[in-house]
């Protein structure tokens, strides 16, 4: 049994069977690519899916050797990689937002001498949260080994994946993993248009069977025999594209829907914003109000942003409210906890 992360409410016991678990690590293993001689480095918490499921049951399925760090530190991990004994790395998008900055800040020799260890990785994956495509590009450039992006939850395992060989579109994570099927679908359950959002269903023997003394949760997470996911995608030309949580990500601001990932994706491209956050706000006039949470590199004012944000988005996607924060909120595996940006709004 793992629990939820808790991104938008209380967590949840998932309980999974062995049948789940081998179909689980079965799609993973064919996907990317296992073989007895890939070394892992591992750096993830053992507490949620990422950490227990693809990055440590996957390689002792094969075999493979999977090294262990007590926790995430940046210099121990470029280290590590600059070896050039690592041949797969898995993380989430702050660690390696974190790899990137502290890159920056080395000696050209170091940098040189960790660029070539890198060349012994084959495989780098990101995910549990949206992946900045500022953060790719950059890796990439570090490295020269791009940065696969795959989608999954706690209840099902991982859904979708980029391919490991072949066209990794950035802001996509790929298509349905072997032995997985999905469907995306209207708030009725019925299929939507290509291109346009709807919520991602999944059925399949990697999903879960309950949740654990929560017989009405369960039965709600289903329909027709399909797990809702409760998170909204868009697919196109067979790659999947994350909209974010229906409960959260999905604004609803003067007749238009928009997604919170969207605008985020927009704003990180501002010379001055480090981090940010976007959510709805209850409003009386337009249903909600975007509204941001931003990490600065140097002073901003909300006028300049909205000005800038005009000429590179839609005027009713652009927020009218911000707060400003040293860090956003995150749980343990780097996801942002939304709800508390939410509440940060409704102090004083």
């Amino acid at each position: 049994m793992l629990y939820t992360s808790g991104t938008t409410g209380q967590p949840k016991g998932v309980v999974l069977t062995h049948g789940n678990l081998a179909a689980q690590v079965h799609a993973l293993v064919t996907a990317w690519g296992w073989q007895g001689g890939d070394r892992l480095l591992h750096v993830l918490p053992l507490h949620h899916i990422h950490g227990i499921v693809n990055a440590l049951l996957c390689p002792l399925a094969v075999g493979a050797r999977c090294e262990m760090l007590p926790k995430f530190e940046v210099e121990a991990v470029w280290e590590r990689l600059g070896s050039g004994d690592i041949s797969v790395l898995m993380g989430v998008p702050t660690m390696y937002r974190r790899l990137v900055d502290f890159w920056e800040d080395q000696s050209g020799d170091r940098q040189a001498a960790w660029r070539a260890g890198c060349q012994g990785l084959r495989l780098a994956v990101s995910g549990s949260a949206a992946l900045p495509v500022s953060v790719l590009t950059r890796w990439q450039e570090i490295t020269g080994i791009g940065l696969l992006e795959r989608y999954g939850m706690t209840e099902i395992g991982m859904a979708l994946s980029q391919p490991l060989l072949g066209e990794r579109v950035p802001g996509t994570v790929g298509q349905p993993l072997p032995g997985v099927t999905v469907r995306v679908v209207d708030e009725a359950g019925q299929p939507v248009a290509a291109g346009e959002p709807g919520e991602l269903e999944v059925q399949g023997p990697s999903v879960f069977r309950e949740y654990w003394q929560r017989p009405e949760a369960t039965a709600a997470a289903f329909r027709d025999g399909w797990f809702r996911t409760g998170d909204l995608v868009v697919a196109r030309d067979g790659a999947y594209r994350i909209w974010g949580r229906r409960s959260v990500d999905l604004i609803k601001t003067g007749g238009y829907k928009v997604s919170a990932l969207e605008i985020e994706e927009v704003l990180r491209t501002h010379p001055v914003i480090a981090d940010c956050a976007v959510v709805g706000l209850p409003d009386a006039e337009w249903g909600e109000r975007v509204a941001v949470a931003v990490v600065l590199k140097a002073p901003l004012t909300l006028e300049a942003l909205r000005v800038w944000g005009k000429t590179q988005i839609a005027p009713y996607k652009v927020p009218s409210r911000w707060v400003v924060l040293p860090e956003l909120p995150r749980n343990a595996l780097g996801k942002v906890t939304k709800p508390a940006i939410a509440a940060r709004f409704a102090l004083p």
